[in-house]
């Protein structure tokens, strides 16, 4: 019997372990087949950038050539959607993007460039004209770069790196002027990238954004830590010894930074006004509708001098009610001019304050009447049904302001929007889809 059990035992151990082998072998298959599969994933993605950095090289070059504002509206379209392409492709690569920086900063730039170029509906400016070239300079220096580096991952001279190995050659690649790797070549492009002209225009990406500086603390002083924190103490209806010094923050609005307990605020180092708090204060069950909510907000936004802000919209997350408040002005709604109270709803404590928008922007508006009507703005919306209506100041990309029009509309179906009409020149300026449900409103 102990013979048998012996022999059963073995014959089952030597069982398990074929079994555990063939599963082991067919684990380094599959791992085997994974991996070729990602790598040759990664040598499509860079083929894709390749002849991508190609025909935005291509479009950027016809685009020197057009002359008519149709044309100029054509080509700058198609450059924008090569940089798309580009900027897609560069993301599948087995390393991070940040690390390429100036590449995917060029490329961006480029494609909001053209974006804004192509809205314009007129021809260029001498000023476009020569950003444009200095653009496709710089485009073709690195597509050229590009296929220099494709030729040299075709010909073996470099190798294509997994994402822990990218990351190592990316901070090595300094420290060889022969690069190993794809990653290690794509640092080098970075190391000698061309300078790229100054863009000023409408547009995220445009040189004046950067210096900008928040209008409501133009000609306000710089006050001490211990000034913002009595300001804070006072905005907040608490003692100073109860916040907490947490330092001063950098940024295009500098801020001291408190705490108190689940509580954080933040005061401008210019002015001492208060830009933001916040509470990790957790809710109960509601017991106020957000009319309520709205009614405490209002009241705490009028005690703290904030007169004139008017209700646009509210949402309603985990308890807590946020109503965004824009500034009034002769009767017209200043988007930018923006604060949001955040109220929660079982009791009404007032949770949460931000109002980096209105220390951005608020400013006295000389306000044009505007040059076309109602009637003639309406027409703009269509077939669709204008539910209501308003003038308003919105933003653009650029930091800029339009006087609008505002419809609230609502289309055959029942869907939503708000169609916006330029009140100078009477085109549609920009269009929102409108939800709404029992938490309130929301704009995309």
């Amino acid at each position: 019997m102990k013979k048998k059990t012996a022999a059963v035992i073995i014959s089952v151990l030597v069982l398990a372990l074929v079994v555990t082998g063939a599963l082991a072998v067919n684990g380094w298959r599959r791992a085997d087949r994974l991996g070729s599969a990602l790598a040759l994933s990664h040598d499509h993605a860079f083929a894709e950038l390749v002849t991508g950095m190609n025909e935005l090289d291509t479009a950027l070059r016809k685009s020197l050539y057009a002359r008519s504002p149709e044309m100029i509206s054509a080509v700058c379209t198609d450059v924008f959607g090569k940089a798309m392409t580009a900027q897609m492709s560069l993301g599948a690569l087995p390393f991070s993007t940040q690390e390429l920086e100036k590449t995917a900063g060029f490329i961006s730039r480029v494609g909001d460039y053209a974006y804004s170029l192509s809205r314009a509906g007129r021809e260029y400016t001498d000023e476009e004209a020569q950003n444009l070239r200095a653009l496709s300079e710089t485009a073709s220096q690195l597509a050229s770069n590009f296929r220099t580096l494709q030729e040299e991952l075709s010909a073996g001279g470099i190798t294509m790196d997994e994402l822990d190995d990218a990351e190592r050659q990316l901070d090595e690649a300094e420290e060889s002027a022969v690069p190993e790797t794809l990653s290690g070549g794509m640092r080098l492009i970075e190391e000698e990238f061309p300078e790229i002209p100054s863009l000023i225009y409408d547009g995220p990406f445009s040189e004046h954004i950067k210096d900008s500086r928040p209008k409501l603390l133009e000609s306000e002083p710089l006050v001490s830590e211990e000034e913002a924190r009595k300001a804070a103490a006072e905005f907040l209806g608490m003692d100073e010894d109860e916040l907490e010094p947490m330092g001063l923050s950098e940024g295009i609005i500098p801020c001291y930074y408190f705490s108190c307990g689940e509580m954080t605020v933040e005061v401008t180092e210019r002015g001492g006004v208060v830009m933001n708090f916040i509470s990790s204060y957790a809710p109960g069950e509601a017991n106020m509708t957000a009319a309520d909510a709205s009614a405490i907000a209002a009241s705490f936004l009028a005690e703290r001098g904030y007169d004139g802000m008017s209700e646009s919209y509210h949402m309603i997350r985990g308890g807590v009610c946020t109503i965004n408040y824009a500034y009034e002005q002769d009767g017209v709604l200043i988007y930018p001019d923006l604060i949001k109270v955040s109220v929660a709803l079982d009791g009404g404590m007032v949770v949460g304050f931000e109002s980096a928008g209105y220390i951005s922007s608020h400013t006295a508006r000389d306000l044009a009447e505007p040059a076309v009507s109602m009637e003639q703005a309406r027409e703009q919306a269509g077939s669709l049904s204008v539910d209501g209506w308003r003038l308003c100041v919105i933003p653009t990309a650029g930091q800029h302001e339009v006087l609008c029009y505002e419809f609230v509309c609502t289309d055959s179906a029942g869907g939503r929007c708000i169609v916006y009409v330029n009140a100078e020149t009477g085109e549609q300026q920009k269009i929102l889809i409108l939800l709404e449900d029992e938490n309130g409103s929301l704009t995309i």
